[in-house]
């Protein structure tokens, strides 16, 4: 089973060869990358924020459309929300192999702080990995330098690592479950 990383036209220059290789070291498999077909759904200009559940269901058809059968990351440079949530860094549904992040609250300007492309895809990768490796199968882990920890603050994400603890190493599996995030 391949991995496809769909990238939003949007998405810096120069950061997909990182982000790219830093998944594929804690996930074990090489990636398939794209652009991303036209427009994603889900804008609300009261938020000025996407709906990610929209975002994935557009996911899914670009999937459809190109007759993918196998998972696949869309990252973009929008702001994410679901329901419930004042943001997501990303979100992932295993039940149709569709996963998303936003790089927006990744970059330290969002913060006011001064942008660093090393920053910015080193937590592209932590987040990309982690929505990926629940796509195939992994849940939630309670170490905090796991990359299957659920980061609320960029502090968070900051200080897990780029790697799989042993314990999720040894469940990585391709059994799937409902929408993470």
């Amino acid at each position: 089973m391949g991995v496809t990383i769909i990238w939003d036209h949007q998405v810096p220059t120069g950061l997909q060869m990182p982000v790219g290789r830093r998944i594929e070291l804690v996930i074990g498999t090489p990636l398939d990358h794209a652009d991303a077909e036209g427009l994603i759904n889900g804008y609300h200009p009261e938020r000025n924020q996407y709906d990610a559940r929209a975002v994935l269901e557009r996911v899914l058809f670009m999937k459809r459309r190109a007759n993918c059968r196998d998972p696949a990351l869309l990252i973009v440079t929008h702001d994410l929300f679901i329901d419930g949530c004042d943001f997501v860094f990303g979100l992932a549904r295993p039940s149709t192999g569709c996963a998303v992040i936003s790089l927006a609250r990744l970059d330290n300007a969002y913060y006011g702080r001064p942008s660093a492309f090393d920053d910015l895809a080193d937590r592209a990768a932590k987040e990309g990995a982690h929505e990926i490796c629940h796509l195939l199968g992994l849940e939630h882990c309670d170490d905090p330098e796991c990359v299957m920890f659920k980061p609320e603050t960029l502090d968070e994400l900051d200080r897990k690592r780029m790697r799989l603890c042993p314990a999720c190493r040894a469940r990585l599996s391709g059994r799937h479950s409902g929408e993470k995030c």
